[in-house]
């Protein structure tokens, strides 16, 4: 069971971009073995900063709208929001150290 809520093209602004809270976006498959590998650290970092940070997942495969739409070329990608606006982006595999490193200055 993931601590991250899912989201999809219809629901991506108001649980994204309309959110109080800073927001971590993976964008993700189902068929994407690294997106997979990640789904452990996702779920560690959802739990870790509840009530701080805000994880989402975005299904690429079945809503591929938004991910279009913002120039996400290839995933894993991770998003962070703030206010609405996109503060930081970072593509590929990484382990939790480094991931909750790419996140921590921006909650």
């Amino acid at each position: 069971m993931s601590n991250a809520i899912e989201v999809t093209d219809e629901s991506f602004q108001k649980e994204v971009v309309e959110s109080s809270l800073p927001v971590l976006v993976d964008f993700w498959a189902p068929w994407c073995g690294p997106c997979k590998a990640m789904g452990p650290a996702v779920d560690k970092l959802a739990e870790e900063m509840a009530g701080k940070l805000k994880v989402v997942k975005h299904d690429t495969q079945d809503n591929p709208s938004t991910p279009a739409s913002m120039g996400v070329m290839g995933i894993p990608c991770f998003l962070i929001f703030k206010g609405g606006e996109e503060v930081a982006r970072s593509a590929g595999m990484m382990n939790y150290e480094q991931f909750k490193a790419f996140v921590e200055p921006h909650v």
